[in-house]
């Protein structure tokens, strides 16, 4: 791990994890821009604000991230001002082995505190009160996890029982048991009882701590992550975990594979609001409704109706005599569903995936770690994209096997490379570049460039790109001989 300030036994690493797939929020989120990545709040995302929050207690910061999502994860890192260690895996396998791969990566003194990407926390400075009143209990050797006081019967979240309070560590209480998300009389029954919280997945332990938990509860994973963590290698601010050796990790809940079978499981209540946004009814709670219970983001219209939530971001969306409904609108599909129904998100975009459906995976708009490009039209042979190049930024150096491209300078200037030629494009300015021909695209300016794309030929798709060279780390085509 890069040190960014002075480790002191109260020193407190958060431990960012990164790798939800967030398809419960499709069509706003998808495989290739899960829900911590999208921009929900005011411009921000979820990941941008845990950051955020995370910096009240300390400079240092590890993400845990898949190696798909790590350029998402470095802007993220960049609009929150914030310069820690990016801790890449190679394949998913779950919590256990991310907290472990992290664990190996810190100083064995240091308080890690794990924060889920993706969660909503309206009330930073009691949130970071919450954590400091839980370092007296990590610190005598609890994995100390955080229960959120349930408001009703939830079955989306598991549940935390209270037992006795520790001696000496605030207002810790040991964990009597942990329950599975239950079914609805299940959850009634433990909101009744009292002495029950949410889960919510956030956990305050020293270094040390978790390393042992992990060898008497789950050796196998923790010995997969050392080996992972000798083989890791460093590339600028990303640490690229041993490929092979992560990918024979077994995968598991850290809940599993420890604390459910620990007996130094402490929990300590968390007051303040809290929200998982884990449904789209959950994100329609995050807007205020109006006096027939309609909850309007955007350019949505709701017109004799009720109870109804309209996600608009791009144009006017009309909800006319509707009751119960969540009408989620992007730029290339659309969520029209019963309130009741959407923890059942997840299982259509499945059934999406297994159509061949592109939309269950990527969106119009995609990122790239230059920038992004937006796919604005697409006909048999031809394809039109906008796309824009940060500052600094270049494409890699490639080719074409089957298509031509044309591109048309909007704004910015664009740096050409066109075989053997290198020139300089300023706006409404243009070049065409053949099939098979070598070309990049830069930027050497101090704003944006934008251009627009018009691809012709016989096959568009993403795979025909043959990389000479590239400077973000991406397969690269090996050099012919001769």
């Amino acid at each position: 791990m890069n040190s960014i300030e002075q480790i002191t036994p109260n020193t407190i690493i958060s431990v960012i994890l990164c790798g939800g797939s967030g398809t419960r929020l499709w069509p706003l989120s998808r495989k290739a821009l899960p829900k911590q990545f999208v921009p929900l709040l005011h411009g921000k995302s979820l990941l941008q604000l845990t950051m955020q929050r995370a910096s009240l207690l300390g400079k240092s910061q590890i993400i845990v991230a898949s190696e798909e999502h790590r350029f998402l994860v470095q802007d993220c890192a960049d609009a929150a001002q914030v310069h820690g260690t990016i801790l890449l895996e190679p394949v998913a396998r779950n919590t256990a082995a991310a907290m472990a791969a992290a664990a190996l990566n810190a100083p064995a003194d240091a308080l890690l505190l794990f924060l889920p990407a993706d969660h909503h926390i309206p009330d930073a400075a009691a949130f970071a009160a919450t954590i400091r009143s839980a370092v007296p209990a990590a610190q005598a050797g609890s994995i100390v996890t955080f229960g959120v006081q349930p408001s009703f019967p939830s079955t989306a979240y598991g549940y935390i029982q209270q037992g006795a309070a520790l001696a000496g560590q605030g207002a810790a209480h040991m964990v009597q048991r942990f329950v599975e998300k239950p079914n609805a009389t299940k959850a009634q029954e433990l909101l009744l009882a009292g002495g029950y919280f949410w889960n919510a997945g956030i956990f305050l332990v020293r270094a040390s701590t978790l390393l042992s938990a992990l060898e008497q509860h789950a050796a196998d994973i923790l010995n997969a992550c050392k080996q992972a963590v000798r083989e890791q290698a460093v590339d600028g601010r990303f640490c690229r975990l041993g490929a092979e050796a992560f990918a024979a990790c077994r995968s598991d809940s850290i809940d599993y594979a420890v604390m459910e079978k620990s007996g130094n499981v402490a929990v300590l209540p968390f007051a303040a609001a809290w929200s998982d946004v884990g449904s789209w009814n959950a994100v329609a709670e995050l807007t205020a409704p109006d006096d027939k219970g309609n909850r309007v983001h955007g350019n949505g219209y709701a017109v004799d109706a009720s109870d109804t939530f309209i996600h608009a971001p791009h144009r006017p969306v009309v909800a006319l005599g509707t009751h119960n409904l969540l009408i989620i609108d992007t730029a290339d599909a659309v969520l029209v569903a019963d309130a009741g129904h959407a923890e059942q998100v997840k299982t259509v975009v499945a059934q999406l995936e297994a159509a061949g459906v592109p939309q269950a995976l990527h969106h119009r708009h995609v990122a790239r770690p230059w920038g992004m490009y937006d796919s604005v039209d697409s006909g048999e042979r031809f394809q039109v994209k906008r796309i824009v190049v940060k500052p600094g930024s270049s494409l890699s150096l490639q080719m074409h096997h089957h298509r031509a491209e044309h591109w048309i300078v909007v704004s910015g200037t664009a740096e050409v490379t066109n075989g053997d030629k290198v020139m300089l494009l300023t706006e409404n300015q243009s070049t065409y570049i053949p099939l098979g021909q070598v070309h990049r695209l830069s930027n050497p300016g101090k704003v944006p460039l934008e251009i627009i794309e018009v691809q012709s030929g016989s096959y568009l798709g993403e795979d025909d790109i043959v990389r000479l060279e590239d400077t973000y780390g991406r397969l690269v085509a090996p050099v012919k001989q001769g």
